[in-house]
């Protein structure tokens, strides 16, 4: 297997080290990313609910930033929400400020019991430009 074409974002490779997983990978002109969640620069959660979606975003950007990408060049997009009853209407009216204008990406939406500590994550898939 050829070895994997990893992009680190500034100042977290450390956080991907201790969990033993790439934050993304180069593949065939696409970037996939891996699931992003607010977490600060020890890694622990953002506990503020929208602070915590904003932190993701910025958190997804610092890695599409550092594969030459940014979030107009998002194809699919699919994020985890813990409690989505009583959690989607903050997570939602954050996504304007970081999602851009129509055309939109593909986008699957699961509700889930647990994200290690988070409430909610994203995990995306870009195209190179």
């Amino acid at each position: 297997m050829a070895k994997r074409d990893v992009v680190f974002p500034p100042g977290r490779q450390a956080l991907y080290e201790k969990n033993r997983y790439s934050p993304a990978v180069r593949s065939n002109g696409f970037l996939f990313v891996s699931g992003q969640v607010g977490s600060r620069e020890d890694g622990s959660p953002e506990p503020d609910l929208e602070a915590q979606v904003r932190l993701a975003f910025e958190n997804l950007n610092g890695i599409l930033g550092a594969a030459g990408c940014t979030f107009d060049d998002v194809v699919d997009v699919t994020v985890f929400i813990v409690d989505p009853e009583s959690n989607f209407d903050t997570v939602w009216k954050v996504l304007p400020d970081y999602w851009g204008g129509a055309p939109h990406p593909t986008l699957t939406g699961i509700g889930v019991t647990w994200l290690y500590g988070f409430k909610f994550e994203i995990k995306v898939i870009a195209k190179l430009p």
